[in-house]
């Protein structure tokens, strides 16, 4: 008779062995080996919980951290033999701890089941890659900041509707990119405070009968609690579901800036250039110059968006606990945390090499009448209502859009025959420079405003 060892883990409860098609549906190794290194952290500390409540001896508790150092080595080194048949990341390294030192690795299950076990591997490997990832949107911030930093006086159009608005400066413009990442790393940090409870002890379900320690797992982890519902616990993949929510809003901000980046390196609007690095040419045509890389994490935002609903659908149907559906919460997740962390990596990258244009921008933004709304202002600072000033320049719009000139290359006679009140000081109202001054509070375009927030950001950095 074979021994236990030697056959399935749960092959004494069935006549027939699983059929080769199901193994191969069914397993899931070939994604989830990426758990092995906190697979072995988690059972180490099980472990160590288990010799202290004298569940284990202390015999074996030197054996089985013996026989994971060496698994730690194998996978580490590559050399790890992974077995289809042993379904699992769990399995293989209980097979090859039990090679390797016999009854101590068979003891190592004592009051854990693969439900709380898996839960509490996902958690600690979703907790380094948040931990990875706020590093790497620190890094992106801090690029768009020197960038910001050399451009607080470069002015551009900012638009809305994609129509000239009002001048702004470009850093002003990249500091919303700046916000924006700042909320995602809240966001972040908010999450992985809910991702970073302990699982294990919840056993398959219900708890178990042997007298263990949570706590002591727990803090010897880095948890900061533990799952309080048993239920729960091995169910739950709400913290899965929230940390693709949170990266599907950083890949959307990364898109939104992607989408910004090719229409500004198009040479009909040119006001930036990426370096060669990040780009490349055509097949066909010789002259062409690709943003392959903000065009690519574009389309990966919608991959990351499909990460979420698919994650959100899996969950929806399922009573308490546990279910084999939830194996297929891995690849979603860890796909996401791959695209969203070369994502970063790159980006980052690739601001550090933007060569702005300063003439383009400024340029654009003496089209469109963009300082419209600064005149009007003017008007009502003069005591006329804001309704009649904003009819008075939209009539000056209109003739200076008839004689094809900006608002600022019409004399001060004409500009009269719209309101008595204006006078000569109206041409540095007019101005882009002078436009960007007036908005000169916190949050505003004005120059100084906006050096103030680089240096507030920088701040908030080294925090």
């Amino acid at each position: 008779m074979a021994s236990i060892q030697d056959k399935d883990t749960w092959s004494g409860r069935f006549n027939e062995p699983v059929a080769e098609l199901v193994k191969r549906y069914t397993a899931s190794v070939d994604f989830d080996r990426k758990l092995a290194l906190f697979d072995i952290r988690g059972s180490l500390a099980h472990a160590q919980m288990l010799a202290s409540c004298g569940i284990i001896a202390a015999q074996d508790l030197d054996d089985i951290r013996r026989g994971l150092a060496v698994i730690e080595n194998e996978v580490v080194d590559g050399t790890f033999e992974w077995s289809l048949d042993l379904e699992d990341v769990h399995l293989n390294i209980e097979k090859r701890l039990t090679m390797l030192v016999g009854d101590a690795g068979k003891r190592l299950h004592t009051g854990r089941s693969r439900n709380d076990q898996v839960a509490t591997d996902v958690r600690l490997y979703l907790r380094s890659a948040i931990d990875d990832m706020l590093v790497l949107i620190g890094n992106m911030q801090g690029a768009l900041l020197d960038l910001a930093q050399q451009h607080t006086h470069t002015i551009m159009p900012g638009f809305t509707h994609l129509q000239v608005a009002q001048p702004i400066s470009f850093a002003h413009h990249l500091m919303a990119y700046f916000e924006m990442l700042k909320r995602d790393a809240e966001r972040l940090h908010d999450c992985r405070s809910r991702v970073n409870r302990l699982p294990l002890g919840a056993a398959a379900l219900a708890g178990t009968s042997y007298p263990i320690k949570r706590e002591m797992v727990a803090e010897l982890l880095g948890f900061e609690g533990v799952c309080e519902n048993s239920l729960d616990a091995v169910s739950d993949r709400d913290f899965a579901i929230e940390f693709t929510s949170a990266a599907a809003l950083i890949m959307m901000h990364l898109s939104r800036f992607s989408e910004e980046l090719i229409l500004w390196m198009s040479p009909r609007v040119g006001f930036i250039d990426i370096a060669d690095r990040f780009c490349t040419g055509s097949s066909i045509m010789p002259q062409k110059k690709n943003p392959d890389v903000p065009e690519l994490v574009r389309g990966k935002t919608g991959r990351v968006f499909g990460h979420l609903m698919g994650l959100l659908t899996l969950m929806k149907g399922q009573p308490l606990a546990y279910n084999k559906d939830n194996q297929e919460d891995k690849e979603p997740l860890f796909d996401t945390v791959e695209t969203l962390t070369q994502t970063l990596r790159i980006y980052a990258d690739m601001v550090g090499g933007i060569k702005v244009k300063p003439e383009a921008m400024r340029a654009a933004a003496l089209q469109g009448y963009a300082t419209a709304t600064d005149l009007a202002d003017y008007l009502v600072k003069k005591g006329l209502p804001f309704r009649d000033a904003h009819e008075a320049v939209a009539l000056a719009v209109r003739y200076a859009e008839q004689r094809g000139c900006d608002l600022a290359d019409i004399e001060l006679a004409e500009l009269q025959r719209f309101s008595a009140d204006i006078a000569d000081d109206v041409y540095q109202v007019l101005s882009l420079e002078g436009s960007l001054a007036s908005r000169n509070h916190i949050g505003g375009t004005a120059p100084n405003q906006v050096e103030a927030a680089i240096a507030r950001a920088r701040v908030h950095l080294l925090k």
